[in-house]
């Protein structure tokens, strides 16, 4: 673990992407508050509070700043079950050491998720999960809920991977630790539910274009590593050294600053290759896709905003007063215009000619 990276000065944010917060974010999240506190999910008041400390609504209001209220509700809550879910099974608990049973749950978890008939007394987190599920299924179409439910399953077989690689206690390679981060973040489902938000379903014809798939995995890529940067005090502090600076010491064996450096270079030469193929992906899309894309703009610059903010990614001096954090603004150049792929062969297929 490199310690000294708690008192590193994070570089501002290089993020030329529009700030759209949600207009009515306070009156969806006077709701989700209420239903947080009686869908069970929540089995102490500290874990309540925390909960509702995570303002996911605001969050997720930013993906999706055009969305109905229903449609905001409906996709926030889920935001809200997969920060609970992933603080006491996967990122701490009994259950974040140990793979097997990890993967018993995750099963269980998901078969929930398809399965609206499954009954699953033993553990708490199933009922939400298919009270979400049920208003997914009201609002969304078959292929909308089918695509999320994919993107979930995806989200638990990473978070499986990392806590596979943290029972071993071995540190991932760069390469092995972005493929996996692309999974174990949860980017894949929250971006997924982007077109249930927004009502709109974009044809498969253009879904499962490779380069329509490259620049789900740059948004998703280019939020992961935001949160490795705001999470950074936080995970520190409690003995989670799976990131991308640690991972960057122990791969290229780098000092702390020059982790940091060289993270926030390969978090930009991503965010600079989504920019470059999402204009021209964009000038040839159907309306559904242009939605959709722009949902991908929202998230990367929301995800960065909404942490600036919450008390989830709160430094533990930041002082009891819920101040947010003094955190550099976002600046329109990267820190490092070089061309070309990153030295990572799971994702260089993103900088190929895709269009």
């Amino acid at each position: 673990m490199i310690e000294t990276l708690v008192v590193t000065e994070p570089p501002p944010f290089y993020c030329p992407l529009e700030s759209r917060p949600h207009p009515r974010a306070l009156l969806v999240e006077q709701r989700a508050v209420e239903w947080l506190r009686t869908c069970g999910m929540c089995a102490t008041d500290a874990e309540y509070q925390r909960a509702v400390g995570s303002r996911s609504v605001d969050f997720y209001g930013r993906f999706v700043p055009s969305a109905e209220d229903d449609r905001l509700l409906a996709t926030a809550l889920w935001v809200y079950w997969g920060f609970a879910f992933d603080d006491a099974r996967c990122d701490e608990g009994a259950l974040s050491t140990r793979p097997a049973e990890f993967n018993a749950l995750a099963g269980r978890v998901q078969r929930a998720l398809e399965a609206p008939s499954v009954r699953d007394t033993t553990e708490r987190y199933v009922p939400p999960l298919q009270d979400i599920a049920d208003r997914f299924r009201s609002l969304g179409t078959a292929t909308q809920f089918s695509r999320f439910a994919a993107a979930q399953r995806a989200w638990l077989s990473g978070v499986s991977w990392q806590i596979g690689s943290r029972a071993l206690g071995r540190m991932p390679s760069l390469d092995e630790y972005l493929a996996m981060r692309l999974l174990s973040s949860g980017g894949e489902p929250t971006f997924a539910m982007v077109e249930l938000a927004l009502g709109v379903e974009v044809p498969a014809a253009e879904m499962h274009r490779p380069a329509v798939r490259a620049l789900t995995e740059m948004a998703i890529m280019v939020a992961a590593l935001d949160n490795d940067r705001h999470s950074l005090h936080r995970e520190i502090g409690e003995g989670q050294d799976i990131n991308v600076y640690n991972v960057l010491a122990h791969d290229s064996d780098l000092s702390a600053q020059e982790a940091v450096t060289a993270a926030t270079g390969l978090r930009d030469r991503v965010l600079t290759r989504f920019l470059v193929l999402h204009e021209q992906v964009s000038a040839r899309a159907s309306l559904e896709l242009r939605t959709y894309l722009l949902g991908l703009c929202d998230g990367i610059r929301g995800n960065v905003e909404w942490a600036l903010r919450v008390p989830r990614y709160r430094a533990p001096d930041a002082g009891p007063t819920g101040a947010e954090r003094a955190l550099p603004v976002c600046v329109d150049a990267p820190s490092d215009s070089t061309r070309g792929p990153v030295p990572a062969p799971s994702v260089a297929w993103w900088w190929d000619d895709l269009v």
